[in-house]
């Protein structure tokens, strides 16, 4: 009994680490001192970040990925209401159930794409994963006057869903507000990637090295968080 307890406090630290983007040396603390390793991960990297009975049931949901579904699906059972049924669809989004996520999703809001802008964004990024761009096209036609859809994650999708349906011109046009500094290092990393493809290598590394001199000046969480795309971004600046 011991010995699961141990792997499972292993495993709940390991994920939280891939999780948490958090520095490569705590997979090595945790695998080659189990016990001591785990419990110096949990006091420095967890119980000063959230409530035990949070970490709990992410040990929890580690153990057995599927009960956190089985238990929503049963809230959802007793009660069918619109946030219940999107706690369902939310943690089969994050479990990689899409198709499944989607049909959650689309229940919630019966068709009425103007219900709830959180679950159209949601939608976005399930159809994404699936691949049907004209999806994704479509769901954005929906939120695309919102305040906040300029520069964000769904403004991105939406981009790359035009450049997959041909439209370039005007897929170069929604990825492209996505450049703000301090933020965004994935989705710049990838516009300067398109810029490349598109015969467009100057104003692509002028993105880079803007992303390579605001990690200069990160925070040590950032730092560690964003520390492989920032190793990307560098090799792609060398390349050019």
């Amino acid at each position: 009994m011991q010995y699961f307890l141990i792997i499972a406090l292993q495993g709940f630290c390991i994920y939280h680490a891939i999780k948490s983007k958090n520095n490569y040396y705590w997979f090595f603390v945790i695998v080659f001192l189990p016990v001591i390793g785990s419990l110096i991960y949990l006091f420095t990297q967890v119980f000063n970040k959230k409530d035990l009975d949070v970490v709990q049931k992410e040990v929890i949901h580690v153990i057995n990925p599927t009960k956190k579904i089985s238990d929503l699906q049963k809230q959802l059972d007793f009660a069918d209401t619109f946030q219940n049924r999107t706690n369902l669809a939310d943690a089969l989004l994050e479990t990689g159930d899409y198709t499944n996520a989607i049909k959650e999703y689309e229940i919630a809001i019966n068709q009425d794409y103007k219900k709830d802008a959180g679950v159209v964004k949601k939608l976005m990024e399930g159809y994404t994963y699936l691949k049907n761009h004209d999806k994704v096209v479509s769901c954005a036609k929906y939120i695309n006057t919102k305040p906040d859809f300029k520069g964000s994650r769904s403004q991105f999708l939406y981009g790359l869903a035009l450049e997959e349906k041909g439209e370039s011109e005007e897929a170069e046009k929604q990825l492209r507000q996505i450049d703000q500094r301090y933020s965004n290092y994935q989705e710049r990393y990838i516009l300067a990637q398109f810029l490349i493809k598109k015969g467009n290598p100057q104003d692509a590394k002028e993105i880079l090295l803007e992303i390579v001199t605001e990690s200069d000046h990160m925070s040590k969480p950032n730092k560690n968080k964003y520390r492989e795309v920032i190793s990307d971004v560098k090799k792609l600046v060398a390349s050019l």
